[in-house]
């Protein structure tokens, strides 16, 4: 399996997604700065994984900053944060990461500032490890909703890519497939960033696991023509009651899944949850450059001056939802009933 990201001396190494299936290259970001980039330009996405390296991201902003007292090494580091806190504004994970390393520089006011920088550290790597963790725990419980032969339809990419590893709906895959079940997978392209085309099935096929490609305007061909036994997504938010927002296109293949009774199951770790928000209406959608949209591979694909429009999430709401999967088990409806049980399990 890919590793997503890791942190060597000094510098944060993140493999290049935007580069992938046809080259395998990697980044390595030395400055909080350059890993607020790379999330930005998608080189790591994924909002697991965007939490991870946000969290290396500051540990790294923490060594850079040269004052010895603690009221001023704070200063710098929130400055730090906040504009690291702008990459993206979708994915909560940004901000649980960034909320989690500030409260433990709090916590921990009384340490030398050098000792601070490394306890930092530490918890950086705590966040990646339980990651991994959360991610094999949840595919134990997804892995209970698929039955033996089915064919999965997922969108996106929420695989080892998207997460320090091992996957949320595709960690959910491979737990089946390590309890012996065979499946196989329907992949959506995911226009406009391709990430089903260049990334789902790029994992999958390293795993050797059976998938095939299709459009996004698929979907329904195949569901009417019972291909299709269940649909694994996963989530960049989810508010307190079940609205889930992922990858543009996610709603589409909901009201699709409920039309032909299609279970449709959410697979996200507990800290994607934002039990703030009420509902996913106040879910912030991120607006992404039109040329992602008007161009393939660089090229055109559209008339000059020709308008396009590229919000990068939809909203699922929770009516759509069958269930959703957690580390901490797996969440139905009445939604702000059983997340908030379950969120306080973590």
């Amino acid at each position: 399996m890919v590793k997503t990201i890791e942190y060597l001396d000094g510098v944060v190494r993140m493999i290049d997604q935007t580069r992938l299936p046809n080259e395998t290259v990697f980044v390595d970001c030395k400055t909080i700065e350059d890993v607020g980039n790379a999330i930005r330009t998608m080189i790591i996405r994924g909002a697991p994984a965007i939490g991870v390296a946000a969290a290396m991201g500051i540990s790294l902003g923490a060594n850079s900053i040269n004052a010895t007292g603690y009221d001023a090494f704070f200063a710098q580091l929130a400055k730090q944060c906040d504009a690291l806190g702008q990459a993206r504004p979708t994915a909560v994970n940004l901000k649980w990461a960034i909320d989690r390393m500030l409260t433990v520089t709090k916590a921990h006011n009384h340490l030398p500032v050098a000792e601070l920088k490394q306890r930092l550290k530490q918890e950086a790597m705590a966040i990646y490890h339980e990651d991994i963790a959360t991610n094999e725990k949840m595919g134990g419980f997804g892995q209970s909703l698929i039955a033996d032969g089915n064919t999965i339809l997922t969108h996106c990419n929420a695989g080892a890519l998207a997460t320090a590893g091992f996957g949320t709906a595709l960690g959910v895959v491979r737990a089946a497939v390590n309890a012996g079940k065979n499946v196989r997978v329907l992949a959506n392209e995911t226009r406009p960033f391709l990430q089903g085309a260049r990334l789902t099935a790029w994992e999958l096929k390293e795993d050797n696991i059976p998938v095939k490609l299709i459009t996004d305007n698929m979907c329904g061909h195949f569901m009417r023509k019972q291909e299709i036994d269940v649909v694994v997504v996963g989530a960049d938010r989810i508010a307190a009651n079940g609205d889930v927002a992922n990858k543009i296109g996610t709603y589409m293949v909901a009201v699709m899944a409920r039309q032909h009774g299609i279970p449709f199951y959410v697979a996200a770790p507990i800290s994607t949850l934002d039990l703030t928000l009420a509902s996913g209406d106040d879910i912030p959608i991120e607006e992404r450059s039109a040329d992602e949209v008007v161009t393939l591979n660089k090229h055109r694909i559209a008339p000059e001056g020709v308008e396009a429009a590229h919000p990068a999430f939809d909203i699922t709401p929770n009516e759509f939802v069958t269930a959703i999967i957690t580390e901490q088990g797996i969440a139905r409806p009445p939604y702000n009933e059983s997340l908030k049980a379950l969120a306080g399990k973590a």
